[in-house]
């Protein structure tokens, strides 16, 4: 019979119930040290009059409460009115323009015991008709999604690397670019993924970074020649499979931590279902701007589970 399934218990309600409140709050995103007007760039030309940071800040509020950008920039003027702060609010136009080119900040804590990096995409929608309309009619041929490929601290929670495709665009060709993201003095102990990322390319990114994979192998899948790192370790995963069993393996793997970067998404998702900007570079800042978003909530306060015996 198939065992029942495990019960967990939060020991941290009250510290988890005050970060929950805390994420409300409108004061955790205003700080009056902002940086907020630009500074002289050294090069020819006008300089910016407002920083990078008062750009993202008016981005997150647009994120935050899913708002166009006119109205926006009028919450962003009402913020800081009541914080008494006399700074100049940039208009729409501007924000506009500099989210293009932004770099957004993407506040996340190293690791200093080893990364256990969990990764996996999603798709969130860019153009097309709602779900009502595709069940009573059918999709619309123009319906298009950006793919969204995250990475994630397994221990922490914060997502660490981040990379937006469009929908063409597989799952495995880009764990590379995720694991450069990672900075090369930082120790990536595992790298956690599903059998799409099953690949002789993922396989030899990964033992690069001299990190343990746990990925599972395909049903139909063969061994390896051992002239490419990483081979070797692949088929001890499939030699072990086919021993144990797939459950077996899943378990004493620790596989199924890879759970935490599907929830991750999930609260990807309720910041929006879909992107508002329409060009890509825009969509890019606009996802990334819903990552530190998400970051900061979790540096608040995540729960604490345990097992119930």
């Amino acid at each position: 019979m198939k065992p029942a399934p495990q019960k967990y218990r939060t020991t941290n309600w009250k510290t988890y119930n005050e970060a929950l409140k805390a994420r409300g709050s409108l004061l955790i995103w205003l700080d009056p040290t902002m940086n907020w007007h630009g500074q002289p760039s050294g090069k020819r030309g006008r300089s910016q009059v407002f920083s990078d940071e008062a750009i993202q800040f008016c981005l997150s509020i647009k994120c935050l409460f899913n708002l166009p950008l006119r109205q926006a920039m009028g919450m962003t003027q009402s913020l800081l009115h009541l914080a008494g702060l006399d700074w100049a609010v940039p208009d729409y136009s501007t924000v506009s323009r500099r989210q293009k080119t932004l770099q957004v900040a993407i506040g996340a804590v190293p690791t200093s015991t080893g990364l256990h990096l969990l990764v996996d995409s999603t798709g969130i929608k860019m153009l097309g008709e709602g779900e009502w309309k595709t069940k009573k009619h059918g999709a619309d041929y123009r319906r298009q999604w950006r793919k969204v490929h995250l990475g994630i601290d397994a221990s922490t929670l914060e997502i660490r690397a981040m990379e937006v495709t469009d929908n063409s665009v597989g799952d495995a060709p880009v764990l590379p670019g995720l694991l450069d993201q990672i900075p090369a003095d930082e120790r990536i102990v595992s790298v956690s993924g599903d059998g799409a990322y099953d690949t002789k390319d993922c396989h030899e990114a990964i033992a690069l970074r001299a990190a343990h994979a746990i990925i599972p192998t395909r049903k139909n899948a063969k061994p390896w020649k051992a002239n490419r790192c990483g081979a070797d370790a692949r088929n001890d995963i499939l030699y072990t499979t086919r021993r144990l069993g797939r459950a077996i393996w899943k378990k004493w793997s620790g596989y199924h931590r890879r759970s935490l970067v599907e929830t991750k998404m999930r609260c990807f998702k309720l910041l929006g279902e879909r992107v508002m900007a329409r060009d890509f570079d825009r969509q890019v800042a606009e996802l990334q701007v819903r990552t530190a978003v998400l970051n900061r909530f979790t540096r608040l306060g995540t729960p604490i589970t345990v097992p119930v015996l």
